[in-house]
């Protein structure tokens, strides 16, 4: 009697033990869980000075002080590298050409190199950003310490001021944060090397005088009152004459009364 009583309960524990194994298996298995995926925002693109001056200007003058200079490196740094961003004003080859007074080549490397510097401004500004900066006085450059320019926003157009030369923004050549590339119409002369003795403007040369020539035919009018004039030596002579011919005319007169 005990023997099946015990009998019935390991069957029941056996088929207790068989249905849970068997629901387990049933049970499908539980998602993993998914992590929350980062979009990584894209890198800006690369942007080469060289090829921007190469293809514009021509600044080919500039571009060689650039490279001769190793100032290329600081100015691609500045412009891919940090937050702020640059901005460069680029004179034409004409306006290296037309610089008789001063001559950079009397320069030393590093006076030569603080000069091209100079032509750079370590933030992005776009053309409406100009309009501030007149009112804010003196900006930094590239160049640091006393190499600063002054701006001027003259109805849309940007004046510069380096102490020793004056120009002005003629054109555009490229305007896309994080670099600002700006012609000039002449180099960029700070005062911190030249000092403040800036030459005089030239005068301007003189009119021509008009090239008038004398009619040939048409007298003079001191020539038409000595023609109306009779010389006093021509006088002379008539009175003269008259005297003698009086003279010979008594003369003959008398000469008849004695006859």
């Amino acid at each position: 009697m005990e023997f099946s009583r015990i009998l019935m309960i390991g069957s029941s524990v056996l088929l207790l033990c068989s249905s849970l194994a068997s629901g387990q298996a049933a049970s499908p298995p539980a998602p993993a869980a998914m992590s929350p995926s980062l979009t990584l925002a894209p890198a800006p693109a690369y942007v080469n000075l060289t090829y921007l001056l190469s293809v514009a200007g021509p600044f080919h003058t500039f571009l060689n002080y650039l490279e001769s200079t190793k100032v290329m490196d600081t100015f691609q740094n500045q412009a891919n590298n940090t937050d702020q961003g640059i901005t460069i004003f680029v004179p034409k080859d004409s306006a290296f050409k037309a610089l008789k007074k001063p001559s950079l080549s009397n320069l030393s490397d590093y006076q030569l190199k603080s000069l091209i510097l100079f032509h750079a401004l370590p933030k992005f500004y776009s053309l409406a950003d100009f309009t501030d900066l007149s009112a804010k006085g003196p900006i930094s450059t590239l160049a640091g310490g006393m190499y600063t320019l002054n701006f001027t926003d003259n109805s849309g157009t940007v004046h510069l001021d380096s102490g020793w030369s004056k120009t002005k923004v003629t054109s555009a050549v490229h305007s896309t944060d994080p670099v600002a590339i700006y012609q000039v119409d002449k180099v960029l002369l700070p005062e911190a090397i030249f000092g403040t003795d800036i030459p005089p403007m030239p005068a301007p040369a003189p009119a021509p005088a008009p090239d008038i020539s004398p009619v040939a035919d048409a007298p003079s009018a001191d020539s038409k009152g000595t023609a109306a004039l009779p010389s006093t030596s021509s006088s002379h002579r008539i009175m003269n004459l008259g005297i003698w011919s009086q003279l010979v005319l008594a003369l003959v007169g008398g000469w008849l009364l004695f006859l």
